[in-house]
């Protein structure tokens, strides 16, 4: 019974974990991704983090479980062993703390991409850029309204494109589609939405951070679908402008 009883605490325990991990990621590492990237990592990287970890102890209670009974309870004689129909207490536990594990990362997953798929209105935003999608590339056209400044760079599988963005301004992305499904996927940023045709999805993110990072199509469109490269450049905000400058000059 004390064996029962302390194994239903560390698995509580573990729920807790779930709860708690998903609160404070500054000094864990990122686990695979650069922190402070994009807005979109300010996010999801604690949610990132947190099922890692909570994966991480469930995994470690389980191979205990496993490991306990085949090390301490090993048939020592030829005498018959005492057979239990079932024991309620565990029961009811690796019923309800996985339940109550996966609530809590369902919660947290729910609160992060409804923030994550936020949009400012069309007419509010800053920067607006419009990402096309084409057998077997990418379309990018600018349309700073405030701006007035507008131009489109279209890419091919010989040449993929170059997405530049502003360093720390928020850039409302309109995602569609020419022919079938893509993805807009940018790895570094922890940001995927699928392009689809005759629907328009919308996207809002800034990059912190400045540097090139890849982008590619993550859902497979068609004979060339490993081709479908992009680079994502960051700039500062003074040469965001001169670069729409130079797109409006062409």
């Amino acid at each position: 019974m004390r064996m029962n009883r302390g194994l239903t605490t560390a698995l509580l325990a573990t729920a807790g974990v779930a709860t708690l991990s998903s609160c404070s990621s500054s000094n864990i590492s990122g686990l695979g991704y650069e922190k402070g990237l994009s807005s979109v990592n300010d996010v999801s990287l604690p949610l990132w983090q947190g099922v890692w970890i909570t994966a991480g102890i469930v995994g470690v209670v389980t191979a205990i479980l496993i490991l306990w009974p085949a090390v301490f309870h090993r048939k020592k004689n030829d005498e018959f062993p005492k057979q239990t129909r079932y024991n309620v207490p565990t029961e009811v536990a690796y019923t309800v703390i996985p339940f109550i594990i996966v609530a809590v990362l369902f919660a947290y997953t729910a609160r992060d991409e409804s923030r994550i798929t936020k949009v400012t209105p069309a007419a509010q935003a800053k920067h607006s850029i419009t990402v096309n999608s084409i057998q077997w590339s990418w379309q990018f056209t600018y349309d700073d309204a405030h701006a007035g400044n507008k131009g489109t760079i279209t890419g091919t599988p010989a040449h993929p494109p170059t997405l530049v963005l502003p360093q720390g301004e928020k850039v409302r992305f309109t995602l569609t589609s020419t022919d079938v499904v893509h993805g807009f996927w940018i790895p570094a940023f922890m940001i995927q939405m699928q392009n689809l045709p005759n629907v328009t999805n919308h996207l809002e993110f800034s990059a912190n951070k400045l540097g090139t990072y890849p982008g590619r199509c993550n859902i497979l469109c068609g004979r060339n679908h490993s081709q479908m490269l992009f680079t994502v450049k960051v700039v500062t905000p003074a040469q965001y402008q001169d670069y729409l400058n130079t797109l409006k000059a062409a």
